[in-house]
């Protein structure tokens, strides 16, 4: 059974994720402060965790690193906080994934799925991925249709291809694609994206399946 480990300082939601969650054969425990949850997430071991930002008592981000420090469960940010910087913060410290508040249950627990399945160890990375109209062989580094991507796309696509699901956030793939000297160069991504879209997407101005996160990053949706 999959341990989940949701902190927040609202009792009332506390208690209708535990119930949603508990509904769906997950084994819960709640925390409502940093401290708690960093206790809790030693002495519970969850394989995943649902974490709010405002915390009373230790800032959100900070719990992240504090988590970071020791261990490589997925985190999921679940927060009121909606500014561009929060959100880079957040993923920058190492969360995985971030929904805002509001939230609609039904796409908290699609991300959750998601997450939980790409640190599964026993699941196996697909060689062949369709994408749109095409399929990408990442062993053979082919597109069907004799659709040519230079090194750079490649890069793109294969950490977005790798990781179904997630939000990438655009540090990292500055950092991944490019290097630590790139990380400020945002229009890359754009133009580089664009390029891929155009290439794969069967409707590049509505993709489907390279979505853009206006802050975040990017993601693949298969």
């Amino acid at each position: 059974m999959t341990r989940v480990l949701v902190v927040d300082d609202e009792p009332q939601l506390l208690r209708a994720l535990r119930i949603n969650l508990v509904a769906r054969r997950y084994e819960v425990a709640l925390a409502g402060d940093g401290a708690s949850a960093l206790r809790q997430a030693a002495q519970f071991h969850p394989d995943l965790v649902v974490l709010d930002l405002g915390l009373p008592d230790i800032d959100g981000v900070e719990v992240v690193h504090g988590l970071r420090g020791w261990t490589t469960v997925p985190i999921v940010v679940l927060s009121g906080r909606a500014g561009s910087q929060d959100k880079i913060d957040a993923l920058d410290a190492g969360a995985d994934d971030y929904v805002t508040k509001p939230f609609d249950i039904e796409e908290l627990l699609a991300r959750i799925r998601a997450v939980t399945r790409r640190a599964s160890p026993h699941e196996a990375q697909p060689a062949r991925i369709r994408v749109g109209g095409r399929t990408v062989d990442l062993a053979a580094k082919t597109v069907s249709g004799d659709v040519r991507l230079t090194p750079t796309e490649w890069r793109m696509l294969e950490l977005l291809l790798r990781n179904p699901g997630k939000l990438i956030s655009q540090r990292q793939m500055l950092t991944e694609v490019w290097g630590a000297d790139y990380v400020k160069e945002t229009h890359y991504l754009r133009q580089y994206m664009a390029q891929l879209r155009r290439k794969l997407e069967s409707d590049p101005a509505r993709p489907a399946h390279l979505i853009t996160e206006p802050g975040m990053g990017y993601r693949f949706t298969p």
